[in-house]
């Protein structure tokens, strides 16, 4: 591996220099290790060997994020019913039925060559500070209070849990299923968007199209949904009131995006690109990188500085996993977006008449495998829950009546399945072809992995556990008799990649970027967002003119609306009056962006959501509507430039644009009132942000204070780069941003909002709300010199 410039240096200051501002004595470390932090809230640390630096990670992760590592680590053993009470315990059952029970040796060891020692040293870290609050309860951050709880100690298989990562397609191809049942194969096709390669959707023999209504996946469902709080979980003395209560779902009701109900989940995405030297004005390639998730206080992503001999990695990734996810090392930059993957598949087995436990499979009767657990309840006698197994995986749902069972396949439970933990050989990568290799050993999510290195390198690796299946799509449930088997894993090596492309860029959000000359389709996903995030990328990367560092931060927050673009023109042609003509006045100077405080983006969003309302009642047949809860708007883009098809005729399509104008305009005035001048898009009744405290709902007015931030206005929507999703306030976008210059080190820019912290009474709590809102910036300094200059703390933690 390449020599990290000054690391040595920064060793022996480690060991000879006095900290200015105080040490700690913190048990389990077995040398001195520096933390700088800086006003940014970044800890950036200084550690003397491997294992101080992930304890080190571990200690100050617990000690910003303590709340929302007890609710990680609940959710991961399945013990959220021991404090909320029997209204979880589904979720618990959900998350055990799905538990990793493979060897934790090959599991941990599989993420790094030393990937026991790492793991085991984070969670020695986690433990250590949880041990060190424990000793003063009284100063535990609010939310335990509340609760009346503690925080409890981890293992290495709460490092190791899926229930957070972004998995698969189950829920879609159920969905799909459903409606393939209810419409036919054919149908369905020509409303979904579907990459044209898809195979056929039919039902196979042997599935029970009722049967498909049945709650089948209750049990995955309950374990994914993020934990919520209400009164009733807080002791008296903090919980809000009636009163408040009704406030609150008053307050809720008002806020709710009630012009869009149906958001389209392919909204949800994340953008990167890499751009070679050759296309940037300083001649040095470029790396930038804004995951889109769901918005939410604490934020999802965690930053962080590790330097020890063999590291020095800077950047974000989940806060209860140790390493980088996206971020440099000195040498390269890395970030990662969605590469639709499916590794999950519905199975179904007839059972046995007489026996429940037994499927069929090629011909015999087998066994389950059960497996028996107790789980904890607040308030009632422990429950002792009863966990199938067939061949294929989780039993899900049983139909007693029917002699069916449902049993989810998924990739993700083979060695390696732990999000984003393969980022730890990433983080020691110093070429492109170590960073390639790194890339192999990354499960899950499916991702596109982008590179951008000292050498002049830029490459991109499609990454993910795809099973290859041979004779099925994956997009319906099938059979689980035998006849529908995964052939294998795809070598990753082997999912599309790329190496110096002669436009000078690589750019993916979410969308197809799969070559049409690919050949191993039989183990790639064939659903993927809509493309106009890509597509405007694109289209300012391939300008004529050298890029700037400027010019990357508009694109990475830019409201360009491609669709826009293309659908005003067509109000020119209808014949409009009174209000909706004099709001399509509006448009005739408009830039197409969807920037807040203006009016032609606020009259357009309404418009563009009665489109996607409009179609989704016109097209997709009554039977079918709440399985297919929202079509993509290039879908319904192409049946606007095609209208013979679908319309009929120029004319049925010019009326219904008319008529979605027309009460796009009516639903404005009732919402806004008649003057069109107050019609401005960003204001809190049209689009704004506002993250609310998981708690806040629940607690009295009294404690509430300081916990939720917000509102503030925002611009774009779920298909502008500057993703900021399709509701009137924002659920989801880039709370997270990179953009890294290669070798510019400490020109890099970052974000991570609200704040470093999770702990209401932390100063990196809510620090960085209003500079995200604003699409500003912080620097992500690298070098000690600069870290030093502009630090807020220094502290040395020693051992004990």
């Amino acid at each position: 591996m390449k020599t990290i410039p000054f690391l040595l240096l920064i060793m022996a200051l480690i060991s000879c220099r006095k900290s200015e501002e105080g040490t700690l004595r913190v048990a389990g470390l077995e040398e001195s290790v520096e933390v700088v932090r800086d006003p940014y809230g970044i800890n950036h640390i200084y550690a003397q060997n491997q294992r101080d630096l992930f304890f080190a990670q571990g200690y100050l992760a617990a000690q910003d994020r303590l709340f929302q590592f007890e609710v990680w680590r609940r959710q991961a053993t399945g013990t959220v019913a021991e404090i909320l009470g029997e209204s979880e315990l589904t979720r618990d059952i959900g998350t055990r039925l799905f538990k990793y029970r493979g060897s934790m040796t090959e599991e941990m060891q599989y993420y790094h060559e030393d990937g026991i020692e790492i793991i085991e040293a984070y969670t020695k870290g986690v433990n250590a500070y949880i041990e060190q609050a424990l000793e003063s309860p009284e100063t535990l951050p609010i939310e335990f209070k509340a609760l009346g709880i503690l925080p409890e100690k981890w293992t290495p298989e709460v490092v190791i849990s899926r229930h957070q990562g972004l998995l698969g397609n189950i829920q879609e191809e159920l969905a799909v299923g459903r409606a393939v049942a209810r419409l036919g194969a054919e149908k369905v096709q020509s409303l979904l968007w579907f990459h044209p390669k898809t195979p056929d959707l039919t039902l196979q023999e042997g599935i029970d199209e009722d049967g498909l209504f049945e709650d089948i996946l209750g049990l995955y469902e309950a374990y994914r949904r993020p934990v919520t709080f209400r009164a009733e979980h807080l002791l008296e003395a903090y919980r809000s009131t009636p009163v408040e209560t009704a406030l609150l779902q008053r307050k809720a009701l008002n806020l709710a995006d009630r012009e869009n109900p149906r958001v389209d989940s392919l909204s949800i995405g994340s953008n990167n690109w890499v751009v070679a030297g050759g296309r940037m004005a300083n001649g040095k390639p470029l790396m930038a990188n804004d995951p889109h998730r769901r918005i939410a206080v604490p934020s999802l992503r965690y930053m962080v500085h590790l330097v020890a001999p063999g590291w020095n990695v800077i950047g974000g990734g989940e806060p209860e996993i140790p390493g980088v996810s996206i971020g440099h090392n000195g040498f390269g930059a890395w970030g990662l977006t969605v590469f639709e993957t499916d590794g999950e598949d519905l199975y179904v087995y007839d059972t046995h008449p007489e026996n429940p436990d037994q499927y069929r499979y090629e011909g015999q009767w087998e066994e389950m495998e059960i497996v028996q657990e107790t789980i904890p309840v607040k308030g009632k006698e422990p429950h002792t829950a009863t966990l199938k197994y067939s061949r294929h995986g989780p039993v899900v749902f049983e139909d007693t009546l029917r002699h069916k069972a449902y049993a989810v396949r998924c990739a993700w439970m083979e060695p390696g399945g732990a999000p984003y933990l393969a980022s730890l050989r990433m983080d020691q990568a110093d070429s492109w072809e170590a960073f390639r290799k790194a890339c192999t050993y990354s499960h899950i999510p499916g991702e596109n992995m982008i590179w951008a290195d000292m050498d002049g390198d830029i490459g991109w690796q499609a990454v993910g556990i795809a099973p290859v299946r041979k004779d099925f799509s994956g997009l319906v449930p099938v059979p689980g008799d035998g006849r529908f088997e995964w052939a294998d894993y795809l070598p990753i090596a082997e999912k599309p990649h790329e190496l110096n492309p002669q436009r000078q860029f690589i750019a993916t959000a979410n969308e197809n970027v799969t070559p049409d000359s690919y050949t191993h389709w039989d183990a790639i996903a064939y659903s993927w967002a809509d493309p106009f995030r890509g597509r405007r990328i694109q289209e300012v990367l391939s300008g004529e003119n050298p890029l700037t560092l400027e010019e990357m931060k508009q694109l990475q927050t830019d409201y360009h609306s491609l669709p826009a673009r293309e659908l005003v023109p067509y109000l020119n042609s209808l014949e409009l009056s009174g209000r909706s003509a004099a709001a399509r006045d509006y448009f005739s100077d408009w830039d197409y962006t969807l920037a807040p405080n203006a009016i032609p983006p606020a009259i357009y969003v309404a418009w563009e959501n009665e489109i996607r309302k409009g179609a989704h009642s016109r097209f997709v047949p009554e039977e079918a509507q709440e399985i297919l809860s929202s079509l993509q708007l290039e879908r319904i883009l192409q049946w606007i430039r095609e209208p013979d098809a679908v319309f009929g005729s120029t004319g049925s399509r010019d009326a219904f644009l008319q008529d979605t104008f027309d009460t796009a305009v009516e639903g404005l005035t009732q919402r806004l009132g008649d003057d069109m001048s107050e019609w401005r898009y960003g204001q809190k009744a049209l689009k704004h942000t506002a993250m609310t405290h998981p708690l806040s709902d629940a607690l009295s007015g009294a404690y509430k204070k300081g916990l939720d931030l917000g509102p503030l206005p925002r611009g774009g929507n779920g298909y502008t780069p500057g993703s900021t999703g399709n509701n009137y306030r924002q659920s989801s976008g880039a709370s997270f941003r990179v953009i890294i210059p290669v070798g510019a080190w400490d020109e890099a820019l970052g974000m991570n909002s609200p704040g470093q912290s999770g702990n209401p009474e932390s100063p990196y709590y809510g620090n960085l709300f209003e500079l995200w809102a604003q699409d500003a910036y912080f620097p992500m300094y690298y070098s000690r010199d600069s870290i030093l200059k502009y630090s807020d703390s220094r502290e040395f933690l020693q051992p004990q």
